[in-house]
């Protein structure tokens, strides 16, 4: 069965920063392009960074120059530091892989860590 486990969530102060890890297993990790979401009380869930296969990275613009998506394909796992946190930062932060199939893609979800940020 394949698993996202994310990591590395908690309280930290306005201005602080946190690393989340997301390891994923039983898939090749490598062929896979991964994303960082975060979902709010009351609000949809948003694309928060994502990383190609290559390593190519795309950022929503709130978070920009603020928090850097990577991977490390001989560890199987994508990471997301975050720094200059502020309150609206604060969700449910979910890890997801794509896989580009022919005529269709195969994603799975990690099952989130909570980042909490206090002014």
């Amino acid at each position: 069965q394949v698993q996202l486990v994310e990591s590395g969530g908690g309280l930290v102060h306005s201005g602080g920063s946190l690393r989340l890890s997301c390891a994923a297993s039983r898939i090749i990790f490598s062929f896979y392009a991964m994303g960082w979401y975060r979902q709010a009380p009351g609000k949809q869930r948003e694309l928060v960074a994502t990383i190609t296969r290559s390593g190519n990275s795309n950022y929503e613009d709130s978070v920009k120059g603020r928090f850097t998506i990577s991977r490390d394909n001989a560890q199987n796992t994508v990471y997301l530091q975050m720094n200059n946190l502020n309150p609206e930062d604060t969700a449910v932060y979910y890890c997801k892989g794509d896989l580009s199939l022919s005529r269709d893609t195969q994603s799975y979800w990690g099952q989130g860590t909570q980042v909490t940020v206090s002014s």
